[in-house]
């Protein structure tokens, strides 16, 4: 009995340790690749598929940074696809949801420079929605997280996009503007030539510049990295031929 009462506890701790093991495994089941993929084709019935598997493992894993980070990126995906469909609430609602384990995440591997690029994206999805309440309740944590990025780790090319986006939206009176918007994109691409991301958002802001030529080449590069983004299609048949 005494042996039994001893065992108890270290067979509860490794039940525990088990379940946290299974669920992180089921992280790693659902790839970022999947993820991206439901993501170009903007399909998000899928996304909220990988969501719901995503959450369960969080959930059950709660100090994972990397479950807690895919979750995060998922529902940051989803948002980006509820924008590009023209739905601000329903991408507000899916960058609030992805807001805590984004934090989760950073709290737990505060040097991980791609957790704390995330968190700024996250929070920057948010403002549009209701861009000045949004701006002045989420544009810090958008702006100093970003930096906190580019700090951890210069060359992460990701995180100039993140940050051109963010100057793309904001005003130049406030510190953003498309020139500003511009050097970060130019500065993705060349840590990162193959960076689709980086050539779209390049576009946009080209295109608000009135150079839509080079847009146009542009997004023409991106969809060429990246054949079935259905949001490069859409923008570079949105942008003039001259």
């Amino acid at each position: 009995m005494t042996v039994s009462r001893y065992l108890r506890p270290w067979a509860l701790r490794l039940a525990l340790l088990l379940c946290a093991a299974a669920a992180i495994a089921m992280a790693f089941g659902v790839a970022v690749a999947d993820l991206r993929k439901a993501r170009d084709r903007q399909d998000l019935p899928a996304l909220d598929g990988l969501i719901a598997q995503l959450k369960g493992s969080a959930d059950a894993a709660p100090r994972s940074a990397e479950a807690q980070y895919r979750l995060a990126l998922a529902y940051s995906y989803a948002a980006e696809v509820a924008m590009e469909l023209h739905d601000k609430k329903k991408s507000e609602g899916y960058a609030e949801a992805g807001m805590a384990p984004a934090r989760k995440a950073a709290d737990e591997n505060s040097g991980n420079a791609e957790y704390h690029r995330l968190l700024g994206e996250i929070c920057g999805q948010v403002i549009p929605a209701s861009p000045l309440m949004g701006t002045l309740k989420y544009g810090p944590c958008a702006k100093d997280e970003i930096d906190k990025a580019i700090q951890l780790d210069g060359n992460l090319a990701l995180a100039y996009v993140s940050r051109g986006v963010g100057n793309y939206y904001l005003p130049s009176s406030m510190g953003g503007g498309v020139d500003l918007a511009l050097k970060d994109f130019d500065k993705a691409i060349q840590l990162d030539p193959n960076l689709a991301d980086a050539y779209i958002w390049k576009a946009v802001a080209l295109r608000k510049a009135n150079r839509d030529p080079e847009a146009r080449q542009d997004l023409q590069k991106a969809l060429q990295l990246d054949p079935d983004r259905v949001w490069a299609k859409d923008q570079l048949g949105k942008t003039p031929v001259h």
